[in-house]
């Protein structure tokens, strides 16, 4: 209820904060599947904790994230959202991280970060950019639903936490489940998919990579059905099962 009535410019800002957040974790993964020595497990395993960063920013230092804010879907089934407020806070909560993300994107850009390791670093962005728009509407959606029902699941699991390690160490597990296992969260893509774009458009893609699928459709292509199977998976397999469940238990009153 207070996530859903949040004065616009303030759910705005807090949502550029996490857009950013989220950037720094895709980030961080980036650096390590950058790495060709790494075992595929080890690589995507390793990548998956590292990339909890951006949770744990979101989530400890206080912001807001779409598909967290997905659970919003609970006060809306009590009755205590309005249906326009709900669709309201997605919508301010989803443009700002995008923004957010776009800004990291601008900042890391001209930091030159992406050329470490030889530039491995900007060809592992390429690649897993190029990775995320290769599949089907159909299997981007469903991987989609499978992301956030983790990550709705570690907002869950959080929110038991009485301390800062208690919520770092709820938030590990199932984010770096989702990522080793390469299902598909809207707000990361907002930041590997235009900063792919970037890089092509600036003509920092190596000469021999494919770059005919990252386009401005190609991006749109993805975040189409991913963000609404993360809607799916938050709303509906999260917020609305566990208020099923607990109005069953214990009654409309709780």
């Amino acid at each position: 209820m207070k996530k859903a009535n949040l004065p616009f410019l303030v759910s705005l800002m807090l949502a550029v904060v996490a857009g950013g957040g989220i950037g720094f974790g895709a980030l961080y993964y980036t650096i390590v599947a950058s790495d060709p020595t790494l075992s595929f497990a080890t690589a995507r395993v390793v990548g998956g904790l590292v990339f909890s960063l951006g949770l744990t920013l979101v989530l400890i230092g206080g912001a807001e994230l779409f598909t967290g804010n997905n659970l919003i879907v609970m006060g809306w089934a009590s009755g205590k959202v309005s249906t326009r407020t709900m669709l309201r806070n997605w919508a301010i909560v989803y443009l700002g991280n995008f923004v957010g993300a776009l800004g990291l994107i601008v900042l890391v850009y001209y930091s030159h970060h992406l050329d470490m390791n030889d530039g491995r670093v900007g060809l592992s962005v390429l690649n897993t950019a190029a990775g995320k728009i290769r599949p089907d509407w159909v299997t981007l959606f469903f991987k989609g639903i499978l992301c956030n029902v983790l990550v709705c699941a570690a907002v869950w699991l959080a929110s038991a936490g009485r301390s800062v390690t208690d919520k770092m160490v709820a938030v590990v597990l199932p984010i770096s489940a989702f990522i080793a296992a390469g299902f598909e969260h809207c707000v990361a893509n907002m930041y590997f998919l235009p900063l792919a774009w970037l890089l092509i458009q600036t003509g920092h893609a190596p000469a021999n990579f494919d770059a005919s699928l990252i386009t401005i459709p190609g991006i749109i292509h993805n975040l189409i059905p991913v963000t609404l199977g993360n809607i799916v998976g938050g709303a509906g397999f999260v917020g609305a099962v566990y208020w099923t469940i607990y109005r069953a238990a214990f009654g409309e009153s709780r």
